[in-house]
């Protein structure tokens, strides 16, 4: 007991002594570049980057449904990490908030999701230099775990809208209760038929 928490001290001392310069604490990820920021409709997923029921839904959902409906909506990327499922969530939700840093959030999570079978600490950096990042400011930003109160921050933004797992989809901040294309893009005409009434 002693020596882990010797081990958990020497940690600590390591991750304060962290040179964050050029590093913020907040998140620079952005929508969906194939989607619209201008949109009146958001569409809004909260996700787990180890979660194998978010792989699927990238693939039968979010790629369908911004090739059918991109322009017209904002597509949104919110973390909500199952650390208690998953070993590695919290690890990859700091690395890829570490590559929106650079740009590259929405390729980060491509190329989780497209190898999540392979996701342990090793890969993650294995990502990060395949994508061609800055790995000096990546390094220092994931050992930092500067990002991690952002993340937990839209875990908590999650939770107190009813989320209580992953995948969950929301349209104009109604929550989308069956994870289908067909529901989430049944929301989309309704928000979008309700916006025009009001004008």
């Amino acid at each position: 007991m002693k020596r882990l928490l010797a081990t958990l001290s020497v940690l600590a001392l390591l991750t304060a002594c962290v040179d964050t310069t050029g590093i913020s604490p907040q998140s620079s990820k952005t929508s969906n570049p194939k989607s619209n920021p201008n949109a009146a409709v958001t569409v809004t997923e909260y996700g787990d980057l180890q979660c194998p029921a978010c792989r699927a839904a990238y693939t039968i959902i979010d790629q369908p449904l911004l090739a059918q409906y991109g322009s017209q909506i904002n597509f949104v990327w919110k973390q909500f990490p199952l650390t208690s499922l998953h070993q590695y969530a919290m690890a990859a939700a700091e690395a890829s908030e570490c590559a929106a840093d650079q740009g590259k959030f929405w390729e980060f999570l491509d190329t989780d999701y497209t190898n999540q079978d392979q996701l342990n600490n090793q890969s993650l950096e294995t990502w990060a230099k395949q994508l061609g990042l800055n790995m000096d400011l990546f390094d220092r930003c994931t050992k930092s775990h500067i990002k991690r109160k952002e993340i937990l921050a839209e875990y908590d933004e999650g939770q107190k809208l009813g989320v209580q797992g992953t995948p969950t989809f929301f349209v104009n901040g109604q929550m989308i209760q069956d994870n289908t294309l067909d529901s989430i893009g049944k929301a989309i005409t309704d928000a979008e038929g309700s916006i025009k009434q009001k004008l």
